[in-house]
Order: structure tokens, then C-alpha cells, then sequence
């Protein structure tokens, strides 16, 4: 007879088979490898609430190497969360609940879309940095916000960049409630991790600052259990747990590759299930025993812990009424009742580049909106991330809203997405345009997982000048813009950047990403809120008939303008439409569209430093830039490109005729 906890595993590792023998696909190898992680954390250590899967203070779990998302869903089902057998039945088929990769907002019990491998660490990270932050910046901070961060990995997580990105960062914060367990199954997809991988691991970590635990054996539930103990003991340092499992346990080809990501079949599934396991029992069954212990465990516990919240919470709540009232306003990322409607007065006749205009526009609304927290890679000083007067976010200040991300974009923009995850933080980040490549895939994620992640990001076209080519970005807006659920605004002049600022705020689902200048652009005679609001609008009118429209964003607005101006000089009369957001103009009704557009497409020409690659869609005629840049001070780099009013002229001469 087995005792219940070698039970509850074999338990969950027969309906992580089941659950992929009946899809036909998945990745059984970590999954049974990695069971017994995952028991012990759930019945013995993790608190959260399945009755209330968002509640704010709830320890949170990411499984970084989401294709063993199969384990996932069987300790969710058995957690108590609202996730059948049905539901596991319907393992990586259309619509379920129990998608290949876990995803945010889709299933509950997840805390992170994951898969791509490496981000969950980063998202992980991420947590632990905003679990620390709202701490501190709320009085009596610990009774309202003081959890654990767990996040499991495997090989491949950490063999990817990016883990080391944010394994460093960890370690340089002191992000001692944060909690790695590395799954060391010594295998990869191809084959033995020695063919690519012969590293140090424990030692890496170590060197990042890190504590280090090992268990040698990956079913020995007890081991397991005390290093969690002695992790969340630690003062000063984050933890990763090293464990050796077997890939695959169970399979007649555990330890082998080949049990990495395909299902084991009827044979060996039954082979692992009862000659193993000692499992004898159909397809998806789960004994009452097993029911009932996690019911003891895991769901008495959190729900016990969540009452417990509850009541202090209200006292708090009698204590400080208006920092519990932010609390609230915040836990779901809503800055709508702090954010100003009216925008500051500006100085006509004035110049500024629209990255000083989003330094002040950051610095302004920051004295508004409550836990804004952010920073850049290293570049605070050129982006205009860095807040007057504020305090950096360090391991002696938590409280800080200053966040020196160092010089890694990619980790960076994965670790906001773990901020936003958590909830109760709003978060931006700041880099130059061109290293957004850097960031995409953790752009990406903000975009799949419905989280209003801020990106900063400047010197914004040729006009960078003398760092060259590497540094002038030219395909990164179509990059950007290609992302569905991705808000790209590249505003012309200081008023449209307060208004994009305004935008990315409101946002509690999209993501924002601002283009921001090097080089000083004029305060526009008729730039203006609303029309920023509706992502593009008519900034100056033609005099009497148009016979084009030149549509321009950023600093081509002024550019068009002038243009505009020498054309009516020759008898041709012409609309300028700025254009700060594709996205939110393609968002309007159709009449306003057409008011805007005025004319077909045969008769309107875009205007923008960069690639013209997706620009058919606004109008059939370009002037932009399908080559890379050169290294020369900005006016003589833009003038070699021939970027200059003349040769808009020049075109425009040439379509009509």
C-alpha cells in the first residue's frame, strides 16, 4: 500500500501521461521528471486560494519551461482550481482550457504565460521585484503585501540568454524571496545536454549572488521539502534549487531524449503507470485519498491564509483608509482616477525633442499616479527615464521608483511583464529604438498576455547621427507595428507626447510602445489632445481644395508642414495629417477615417524617416527610408538621404503630374 504522498505523484504523473497519450502530443519528459517538485511545493509550501485564483498576496508559481504544461494542469485540477477532468481531456485541442503552453488570463491558477524558454525566470523576477516595491511603498507595507515567488526551469531555460540576464539582476537586488527550482535532467531535445552544455551551473549561480541547495535525488519528497524550508529562510539572497530527476521517469526510455516531447503511447504509458508506479487504475482517474489530501494541504491552507488576509486587511483599512483605498484602485493596473485630463500650458514658438517632452511628461504624471516604477538600460540619461529627485530602487530601498535595469534590454522588458503580472504596479522601460530588437519577443508576450507594458524609446530614426547605422533604427516601427495589440505612437511635438504619455497610462491591456526623438521638434501651431486620442488628425488644413495629403508621424510632422508651405507657392494646395498611432486611427469608424483621409489612396503620400514597409495601407505613395543609415552628424546624414522639404516637394510635383 502506498502512503499518500507517493500516491498523490504517481497521481499526477499517470494523468500528465494520460493527458498526452490522448492528445497525441506534448512533452511528457519534464512533466514526469519534475512531479515530485511540484507536489511538495503545492501540499506543503505554496499558499493561494483556488476559490479566488487573483487574490493579490498569493504566493506566486511560473513554470518557465511551459511545455510541461501538462504537470501544471494536473496539480491545478487537483489544487482545486476550476479545471476538470474534461478540461484535461481536452489537452492541447482547440479552445480548451488546457492549452500546449500555459497562458495568462486563459486558464486560472496561471501566473504567466510561458514557453518561449528563459522568460518565465525573468518574469518570475519580475515579481519578486513588484512584491518588494508595493511593500515598501505603502505604510505597514508587510501586512498587505508579503509573499514567496516560486519558478521552476529546466536545461534549456537556462541555456538561453536571457536566464542570465535576469539571473544576475536577481542576485545583484537581493531578491531573497524568490525561489528557482532547476530541474537538472541532464537532457535536451537532441540529445544529452553535453553536446551543448558543460557549464558550471551551481557555480553560475553562485557568482550571481544567489544561494545555492541541491537535492540529488528528484523523488526524494522529504529532501525536496526541507530545501524549500531552508530557501525561504534566507535573508539576503534569491535561491535556486538544483535538483537531478530523471527526464521521462517511469518510460522505458527515461533519461533518453526521446521521451522529451512525444507521447509515450499506450504500452509504455501502462508500463510506467503500473509496473512503476504502482498505478493500476484506467485513464484519468484520480483517487478519493488524493482528493481529499490536497484538500488538506494546499486548499485548507489557502484558504485559511486568505481569511486570515481578510481580517487584517480590514484593519489596515481602519489605520490608513486612503493608502488601502490605492491598494485597491491598483491591484488591477487602472490609473484612470489619478491621471490629469487637462495638459500643462506650453510655450508657443518653443523646441524641444519629444524625448525631453517625455522626461517631463514622465516626471509630471509620476506626481499623479501612484506606484509608477521604472527605469532604463542604462541609458536614463538619453531616454529620460530617470525621475527628479527619485529615489533608486535598491535592496536598502525598496521603496524607490528609479529602477537601473543595466544593460539588458531583453531581460528588462520580460521582467515589467513579471511587474504587471503581479498586479498593483504600474511599470515603463527605456531604451534607443533601434535595440527594441533586443526586446521583441518579451513585447510580444506583453501583447499575448493583455499586460500595458510601457516602452520608451529614442532616437528614433537617422536623425541618431553620428553612431551610424547600428544605432538608427529603420525596420523597427514595422516591427513594432506587425505586433497584434500593440500600441506604436510617435508623436510630432511636447503636446502629443503628454497625450501619448495620457494613452499608455489609461491602458490596463495593451501594451504602448513611444517613439521618441533625438533632435528638438517645434511646438505645432494645431497639435492637440484629442486628436492624439484618436490616432490621427488633420494638424493643418488645406486652404481651399487638397490635392494630396501628406501624412506624417514624429518629426516628418514639422517637415510635411514646411513642405506644405512651399507647395501652396506653387498653386499646390495640400493637407498634412499627423499620424501618431496607426493602431488607435485603424480603431475609429469609418467616417472618421474618411474625414481624416479625405482623399483615395492614389492621392495621399507617407512621410517618415524609416521603412515604408506597411505603409501601403495609409496611401500608395512614399518618402522614407528602405536603406540603413550612415555615420555623420544629423543634418548631413539627412540630407545625404535627400530627407528634406525640397524633395517632398519635389514628389509631390511628380505624382500630380
Amino acid at each position: 500500500m502506498k502512503d499518500i504522498q507517493e500516491l498523490s505523484v504517481a497521481t499526477i504523473r499517470s494523468l500528465c501521461i494520460d493527458m498526452i497519450n490522448k492528445a497525441n502530443s506534448g512533452h511528457p519528459g519534464m512533466a514526469l521528471g519534475s512531479a515530485p517538485i511540484l507536489y511538495t511545493l503545492f501540499t506543503k509550501h505554496l499558499v493561494a486560494d483556488p476559490k479566488d485564483p487573483d487574490w493579490i498576496n498569493r504566493d506566486r508559481f511560473v513554470l518557465s519551461a511551459g511545455h510541461a504544461s501538462s504537470l501544471l494542469y494536473a496539480i491545478l485540477h487537483l489544487s482545486g482550481y476550476e479545471l476538470s477532468l474534461e478540461d484535461l481531456k481536452k489537452f492541447r485541442q482547440l479552445d480548451s482550457l488546457t492549452p500546449g503552453h500555459p497562458e495568462y488570463r486563459w486558464t486560472k491558477g496561471v501566473d504567466a504565460t510561458s514557453g518561449p524558454l528563459g522568460q518565465g525566470i525573468a518574469q518570475a523576477v519580475g515579481m519578486a521585484i513588484a512584491e518588494e516595491s508595493i511593500a515598501a511603498n505603502y505604510s505597514d507595507g508587510k501586512k498587505i503585501m508579503n509573499h514567496y515567488t516560486y519558478v521552476l526551469c529546466g536545461d534549456g531555460c537556462l541555456q538561453e540568454g536571457l536566464s542570465q540576464e535576469a539571473i544576475s539582476f536577481a542576485g545583484h537586488q537581493k531578491l531573497n524571496k524568490l525561489i528557482l527550482f532547476y530541474d537538472a535532467n541532464q537532457v535536451t531535445l537532441d540529445g544529452g545536454l553535453d553536446l551543448s552544455f558543460s557549464e558550471n551551473v551551481k557555480g553560475r549561480f553562485l557568482a550571481s549572488e544567489w544561494d545555492v541547495l541541491e537535492v540529488n535525488d528528484g523523488n526524494d519528497l522529504k529532501a525536496i521539502d526541507e530545501a524549500i524550508a531552508k530557501a525561504k529562510k534566507s535573508k539576503d539572497k534569491p535561491t535556486m534549487i538544483m535538483v537531478h530527476t530523471v527526464i521521462g521517469f517511469g518510460s522505458a526510455k527515461q533519461g533518453t531524449s526521446k521521451v522529451h516531447g512525444s507521447p509515450l503511447g499506450v504500452d509504455d504509458g501502462k508500463h510506467a503507470k503500473v509496473d512503476v508506479y504502482g498505478f493500476d487504475h484506467e485513464d484519468f482517474f484520480v483517487p478519493e485519498e488524493v482528493r481529499k489530501h490536497f484538500k488538506e494541504t494546499f486548499i485548507a491552507r489557502g484558504e485559511k491564509a486568505h481569511e486570515e488576509y481578510k481580517k487584517a486587511f480590514e484593519e489596515y483599512k481602519k489605520k490608513h483608509g486612503p493608502e488601502a483605498e490605492r491598494f485597491e484602485n491598483l491591484k488591477n493596473l487602472d490609473l484612470s482616477k489619478y491621471i490629469p485630463e487637462e495638459l500643462p500650458d506650453f510655450v508657443e514658438g518653443s523646441a524641444t525633442s519629444t524625448r525631453v517632452a517625455s522626461g517631463k511628461a514622465l516626471n509630471a504624471y509620476m506626481l499623479a499616479c501612484p506606484m509608477l516604477v521604472g527605469g532604463s538600460a542604462d541609458v536614463a540619461g538619453s531616454v529620460m527615464t530617470k525621475l527628479d529627485g527619485g529615489v533608486n530602487f535598491t535592496p536598502e530601498h525598496r521603496e524607490g521608483h528609479n529602477i537601473n535595469w543595466g544593460i539588458r534590454e531583453f531581460a528588462m522588458g520580460c521582467m515589467q511583464n513579471g511587474m504587471l503580472l503581479h498586479g498593483g504596479i504600474r511599470s515603463y522601460v527605456g531604451c534607443f529604438a533601434v535595440f527594441s530588437d533586443y526586446m521583441k519577443p518579451a513585447i510580444r508576450m506583453a501583447a499575448l498576455s493583455h499586460l500595458p507594458g510601457i516602452y520608451l524609446f529614442s532616437h528614433d530614426s537617422i536623425a541618431v547621427g553620428e553612431d551610424g547605422p547600428t544605432h538608427q533604427p529603420i525596420e523597427q516601427l514595422a516591427m513594432l507595428r506587425s505586433i497584434p495589440n500593440v500600441r506604436v505612437l510617435r508623436p510630432a511635438d511636447e503636446r502629443e507626447t503628454y497625450s501619448c504619455w495620457k494613452l499608455a497610462l489609461k491602458s490596463t491591456k495593451t501594451p504602448t510602445a513611444l517613439i521618441l526623438s533625438r533632435q528638438n521638434l517645434p511646438l505645432l501651431e494645431n497639435s492637440n489632445d484629442e486628436g492624439v486620442a484618436r490616432g490621427a488628425y488633420v494638424v493643418s488644413k488645406e486652404k481651399k481644395k487638397a490635392d494630396l495629403v501628406l501624412i506624417a508621424t514624429g518629426s516628418e510632422v514639422a517637415l510635411a508642414i514646411e513642405a506644405q508651405k512651399k507647395l501652396l507657392e506653387r498653386k499646390i494646395d495640400v493637407r498634412v495629417v499627423s499620424m501618431p498611432s496607426w493602431e488607435i486611427f485603424s480603431e475609429q469608424d469609418k467616417q472618421y477615417r474618411r474625414e481624416v483621409l479625405l482623399l483615395p489612396s492614389e492621392r495621399r503620400v507617407s512621410v517618415e524617416m524609416l521603412s515604408t514597409f506597411g505603409w501601403g495601407k495609409w496611401a500608395k505613395y512614399h518618402m522614407g527610408l528602405d536603406n540603413f543609415g550612415t555615420s555623420a552628424p544629423a543634418k548631413d546624414a539627412i540630407n545625404k538621404f535627400d530627407f528634406t522639404s525640397d524633395h517632398l516637394v519635389e514628389l509631390c510635383e511628380k505624382i500630380l503630374k
